[in-house]
């Protein structure tokens, strides 16, 4: 456990990729094989499942430490981190052992198969053999929110250092449904005939945000242009006369939509599309609230099957016939991919995304305008000659979303952050106005500076009217202007609609709350978007 508080230390300290990725390399390279498996499946998102509550963590940690439970939570806010605070507050280890990462990881798979009295005095036992950064790793891995500032595609980096393979293949190998209870660290990174088994997808290919207008980016003719919609990406794989459907964060979501078990009947075996699981009327895409009422669920009734069939508009091949076509020119994938599914019947569930034709980036911008009206968030924007790369690369692949949706409100509720804004009030509740009345709608914590939240935090300790544990109902005199993605009918919220990935754009110091918006103003923006 030492060596790997020793890395988290060191990818502590500093903001820096490249430092991050010696370390990681490090690691890789002196680790056992079972801390580098467990090391690999936590920075991949392959996290132990919780072994405790935090109710109970707070209740042993306080009573270990003799201290009130009452004094525990007020630390809590002001650390911003439970893990941490507990590992603080603690009194100094009685024993110092130096076990390996995988036997802690050993213990808390243990506490699964015991009931919760037994688990006291093994959590107990274990804080007073580890020092404080080790205890904070191991609460972080109790609760099952290990969380390091570290992408995957970085470890993944430093872990191709370390072995001397391909980044790339790598990246492969690492993806699909796999955990460290299920394979060996030879079998995944170093057996010469690892096979990637039938259900495992590829890294996806992803796009950078497209800022300014694309002149910049050179000729007309040398990009594919297509819509961004409005839905889930994922790939559809069809290996060994199965099907499997991943979504982009390496879910593996089959199960969820049976929809696309027909492409077997019509798609040949050794197939890979990426494309958009969007929800599908006949003829286009559904509002993404009618592919929402299917997210999250194992197992989908017939009356919502019906009601929010879905589709995959298909807008690349990455294997065709079991060949690895990453490294081929889009031009190239595109063109079989058309082939493809040219004579696919018309109901079936793959269909290719359209490409849109535009002579200049005038005349593509006007079509970009119409995106809304198509159920699309913009334009993507793909080089023709761009291979599928693994993660980002800048230069080949753009999103060129639309301008957000924005609407005026007024602050009423306020909550404290976590991590280093603990000391702030960053979440915030807004409301838009009904007559004389305030009519809270939606929540947002992101979009202005640190600087901008220390001046409203000094503002709400001054202007807090009620306490509701951590919320502070404040006097409604702020305005905010609200950014969303999309707005949609909701029945669960007091105001009937509910937001896509609302944030704050600005704050209207210029405006007083009398002239924020109604809620008049978001029922005919539902009416338009919704």
């Amino acid at each position: 456990m030492k060596a790997f508080a020793t890395l988290f230390h060191a990818l502590d300290q500093t903001t820096k990729t490249s430092a991050k990725t010696n370390a990681l390399a490090e690691f890789f390279t002196q680790a056992s094989e079972a801390d580098k498996l467990w090391c690999i499946a936590l920075f991949s998102g392959r996290r132990p499942k919780r072994a405790v509550t935090t109710t109970q963590l707070r209740e042993w940690a306080a009573d270990r430490a003799g201290v009130p439970l009452w004094l525990l939570e007020e630390c809590y806010p002001v650390v911003g981190d439970l893990a941490e605070t507990i590992a603080l507050i603690l009194p100094p280890s009685t024993a110092t052992e130096d076990l390996p990462l995988s036997h802690w990881i050993s213990v808390l798979q243990g506490l699964h198969h015991v009931d919760s009295e037994a688990r006291k005095p093994v959590i107990l036992n274990a804080w007073d053999r580890l020092n404080t950064t080790e205890r904070f790793l191991f609460n972080k891995l109790i609760t099952g929110g290990f969380r390091i500032g570290v992408s995957q595609k970085l470890m993944t980096r430093a872990l191709a250092r370390a072995t001397g393979q391909d980044e790339a293949a790598l990246a492969h190998r690492l993806m699909g449904n796999w955990t460290p209870e299920t394979t060996s660290y030879h079998a995944l990174i170093e057996a010469e005939d690892a096979q990637a088994d039938d259900s495992r997808p590829y890294p996806f290919c992803l796009a950078h945000g497209l800022d300014a207008a694309p002149d910049g980016l050179g000729p007309r003719d040398a990009w594919l242009a297509e819509w961004k919609w409005d839905g889930i990406r994922g790939q559809l794989i069809l290996r060994g006369g199965a099907h499997h459907v991943w979504s982009r964060g390496e879910e593996l979501m089959t199960d969820r939509f049976p929809d696309l078990a027909r492409a077997v009947d019509f798609l040949p075996d050794g197939t890979v599309l990426d494309g958009e699981i969007v929800a599908w009327d006949g003829t286009a895409p559904l509002p993404f609230a009618t592919l929402q009422k299917r997210i999250g669920r194992k197992t989908v009734p017939k009356k919502l099957l019906a009601e929010a069939r879905v589709i995959l508009l298909a807008y690349d091949l990455l294997e065709d016939g079991g060949q690895d076509l990453r490294a081929a020119p889009l031009s190239d994938r595109r063109a079989r991919l058309e082939a493809l599914l040219k004579d696919v019947p018309q109901d079936a569930p793959v269909r290719p995304s359209p490409l849109i034709e535009a002579d200049d980036w005038d005349a593509l911008a006007r079509v970009r305008a119409t995106a809304r009206d198509h159920r699309a968030e913009g334009l993507m924007l793909k080089r023709k000659d761009s291979p599928y790369h693994a993660g980002r690369k800048r230069g080949d692949w753009w999103k060129w979303k639309l301008d957000p949706l924005t609407i005026d409100a007024v602050m009423i509720y306020a909550q404290a952050g976590h991590g280093r804004r603990a000391t702030l009030y960053t979440d915030f509740t807004f409301a838009v106005w009904q007559g004389n009345d305030l009519v809270p709608f939606t929540k947002a914590y992101s979009g202005l500076t640190d600087d901008e939240f220390r001046q409203i935090t000094a503002w709400v300790r001054k202007n807090t009217v009620q306490r509701f544990g951590p919320v502070r109902q404040v006097r409604p005199d702020l305005v905010f202007e609200i950014a969303f993605e999309g707005i949609q009918e909701s029945p669960r919220h007091k105001s009937g609609v509910a937001l896509r990935f609302p944030r704050m754009a600005r704050w209207r110091q210029d405006k007083p709350a009398q002239e924020a918006n109604t809620l008049a103003d978001l029922k005919a923006m539902l009416a338009v978007y919704g």
